[in-house]
């Protein structure tokens, strides 16, 4: 056996083990010893059960003989209970284990545990709450301890995946395997930061002698996972710098002219980022940049002047959107910037193929539409992802426009062009705000450009926190607005019930209702089931909510629902009647988040606002105030904890969306912004994410590598780890 070992070859990892632990991408040795902790529980200190028993609320670890133990029932029976009494030299202390009925069989009288849990208290006394155990040989043994009497490794877990079941696995591995692992990092890196060897840092992760010993694993791991992130993007731009891209020389008075045509002025901020953008398509190396700016700070104008640019250099300019419906809208609106400059604008979604020629579109089939485009009769094709397939083909694709799609590869560019020697240039265009830790991993292979400011008639959306108590004069308010010919966004969160969480946590704590429910005592005339119906913030389902605001709140106003699952046609027809101010009321989930452009909606009013990071929030707040009209956002919450006031507040006071980005990455961290739990990072680099000064650092240790061996010929395990690594994160 070696690290390659699947893991189904293991003797204590049986079939259903082996589909449970796919989940956590653990298929082989190898990724069970570098799947690490999410935490740790402090049992170093073992103590007398004299002293124990003055701790009441507090962890501890005693050891002692066990002199009683036996299967009760209790909570009127909805619950096993395993009751027993363990004492050793001076005193003893009941022990009570939930649900566990199978503790003794392996647990019998007069047996030495060392035990590690909460001192709790009920009517009869005190008592250790559902303590992790292990036997012992004797009262005072230590030595080789894996569930007590040390710094305990917690795992992320999954159902009847538990800590102390990876622990039981994990460690027999170390003592196998530990030796196999090759150093990945280079060794003047490892003298020049004084890093633990590779093999050394697995051991202390796992099972670290102290928290010193955990720290400086970590530190390790946390560089060396970001570094192969950076080796990753810098990579892909050094693959980049070997192609070219057709030159396309700017016209100033081109620009001039359309710029003039606009019924508003650009701000100075749209200007410089356009100027920018047109200076790298003059070029012949391929243009990568990342147009940032919030939700209506006219980013689309910006790429309207580089698709006027390269179609009036005789090439083509492909626009693709997340959605129809954004598809169809930047149809709309590129086709009206560009009518008065003989550009023949093209869609093709799903559905249909659309031309725009002259400020009038006509509907075509989509093999006409694809012969206009290898004919090069289109000039700027926009669509969905369905302009890459095998039967769209360009004649002379020079740039390729994304909204909220930020990676576009080397490979995807060449498939666009089916052979030819030159790969268009990107732009990519976000309303995500991208915090500077990400900008420099993540997004490190693009270049940036912020538009940082918003039009001049734009009026500053009054953000409100609603409390409990002012939900009918926020009603009564919304009522008027409606009136006067305003739309209204109502967003509700997607989330499981909170009853099946708490079940799910009773479950996984073993049926422990004291862990299940914030650690605390439950009095005993509570059964198991009373426990799920203990009053719970449980956001409703959509429907209900339809039902409760169209019956209840808003009976005479015209609500409608749109949620993810409906169809593209379905949404389409929707958004056109509350564009055209058909419905009052538009009730949906994150699903408005991206792109959807609405003038009359000058409200925005978001259930369970707590659930949503800051820059969520602040997108779904983009949604109003794209108009002159004063617009409104309440946020409305079901958890007044200090933390979620604060955050939302920050919300309030603030309307940059890029101080709102770093904001939500210091409260929140970055495993809940920007898709990155979908993006496979490693949870240390996740960490790492958030100290800038880390970051730096190994981006300037990638680049310097690389600059000595791009093809890192001499580094040959780190060329290994990073094609390991390459396989298991996928950045969007």
């Amino acid at each position: 056996m070696n690290l390659s070992t699947p893991i189904q070859e293991l003797p204590k990892v049986s079939a259903v083990y082996v589909k449970k632990l796919k989940k956590f991408g653990i298929k082989t040795v190898q990724d069970m010893l570098f799947y690490f902790p999410a935490r740790y529980d402090d049992f170093s200190e073992i103590i007398s059960i004299k002293s124990a028993r003055q701790k009441l609320g507090e962890t501890v670890c005693v050891q002692g003989q066990i002199t009683e133990i036996e299967n009760t029932n209790t909570f009127k029976k909805y619950m096993a209970m395993t009751e027993a009494v363990i004492q050793d030299d001076n005193s003893e202390i009941k022990v009570i284990w939930f649900n566990q009925p199978y503790l003794v069989k392996s647990l019998k009288e007069d047996d030495f545990v060392c035990l590690a849990g909460k001192v709790s208290l009920y009517k009869e006394g005190i008592f250790l709450n559902n303590p992790s155990y292990e036997r012992i040989n004797e009262i005072g043994e230590n030595e080789e301890l894996t569930h007590t009497g040390r710094i305990v490794p917690v795992y992320s877990e999954t159902r009847g995946v538990t800590s102390r079941w990876l622990r039981y696995v994990i460690k027999p591995l170390l003592y196998r395997f530990v030796e196999q692992i090759q150093e990945s990092l280079p060794e003047e890196i490892i003298k020049k930061y004084k890093f633990l060897p590779i093999q050394e840092a697995v051991w202390q992760l796992h099972f670290p002698s102290t928290f010193s010993h955990a720290d400086a694993a970590k530190a390790r791991f946390s560089f060396e996972e970001l570094f192969l992130i950076q080796l990753n993007v810098l990579k892909e731009k050094l693959k980049l710098m070997l192609k070219k891209s057709p030159a396309c020389p700017m016209d100033a008075a081109l620009m001039k002219k359309f710029t003039d045509s606009l019924p508003f002025l650009l701000t100075d901020s749209q200007k410089k980022c356009a100027f920018a953008i047109l200076k790298d398509l003059e070029k012949t190396a391929p243009m990568s940049r990342l147009l940032e700016g919030d939700v209506g700070s006219g980013k689309t104008v910006v790429a309207a002047m580089a698709a006027l640019s390269i179609a009036k250099n005789s090439h083509q300019v492909a626009f693709m959107a997340p959605t129809e419906i954004l598809a169809k809208q930047h149809f709309k609106t590129i086709s009206d910037l560009l009518k008065d400059f003989d550009i023949k604008v093209g869609m093709l979604t799903g559905k249909d193929a659309r031309i725009t020629k002259d400020g009038e579109t006509f509907e075509i089939s989509k093999k006409s539409f694809n012969g206009d485009l290898e004919n090069g009769q289109i000039d700027v094709a926009i669509g969905t992802h369905s302009l890459i397939q095998k039967t769209v083909t360009f004649k002379n694709l020079a740039l390729v426009i994304l909204d909220e799609q930020h990676r576009f590869g080397v490979e995807q560019r060449d498939y666009l062009i089916k052979g030819k020697k030159l790969i268009p240039h990107l732009l990519s265009m976000t309303a995500t705000p991208i915090p500077r830790t990400l900008a420099l991993t993540v997004y490190g292979d693009l270049d940036l450009s912020l538009i940082d400011e918003m039009p001049k008639n734009r009026k500053k959306v009054k953000t409100i926190i609603v409390e409990p108590g002012q939900r009918k004069e926020t009603h009564e308010f919304i009522k008027k607005e409606v009136k006067e010919g305003k739309g209204v966004f109502v967003i509700y969160p997607k989330i499981e019930s909170q009853a099946s969480k708490l079940k799910e946590a009773a479950t996984k704590a073993d049926g422990d209702p004291f862990s299940a429910v914030s650690g605390s005592f439950v009095p005993q005339n509570y059964g198991f089931n009373s426990l799920l119906s203990l009053p719970v913030n449980e956001v409703k389902a959509l429907k209900e909510e339809y039902e409760r605001l169209s019956k209840e709140v808003f009976p005479d106003l015209r609500i409608t629902m749109l949620y993810g699952k409906m169809k593209a046609p379905e949404k389409e027809r929707i958004m056109l009647d509350f564009k055209k101010g058909e419905i009052d009321i538009l009730l949906s989930t994150s699903v408005v988040e991206v792109g959807v452009d609405v003038p009359r909606a000058t409200i925005m009013m978001v259930e369970g606002a707590e659930r949503f990071g800051l820059s969520q929030l602040h997108q779904f707040r983009g949604r109003v105030g794209r108009s002159d009209m004063q617009s409104y956002c309440f946020l409305f919450t079901t958890d007044p904890s200090m933390l979620n006031r604060k955050r939302l507040k920050a919300l309030v006071e603030s309307n940059n969306g890029f101080e709102l980005a770093e904001k939500d990455l210091e409260i929140r961290g970055p495993g809940s912004l920007y898709g990155t739990q979908q993006w496979g990072i490693p949870d240390m680099a996740m960490q790492g994410l958030t100290n800038i000064f880390l970051v730096e650092k190994t981006r300037a240790a990638a680049k310097e590598l690389l600059g000595k061996d791009p093809e890192l010929k001499n580094y040959p395990e780190l060329k290994e780890r990073l094609k390991q690594f390459q396989t298991k994160i996928h950045f969007e």
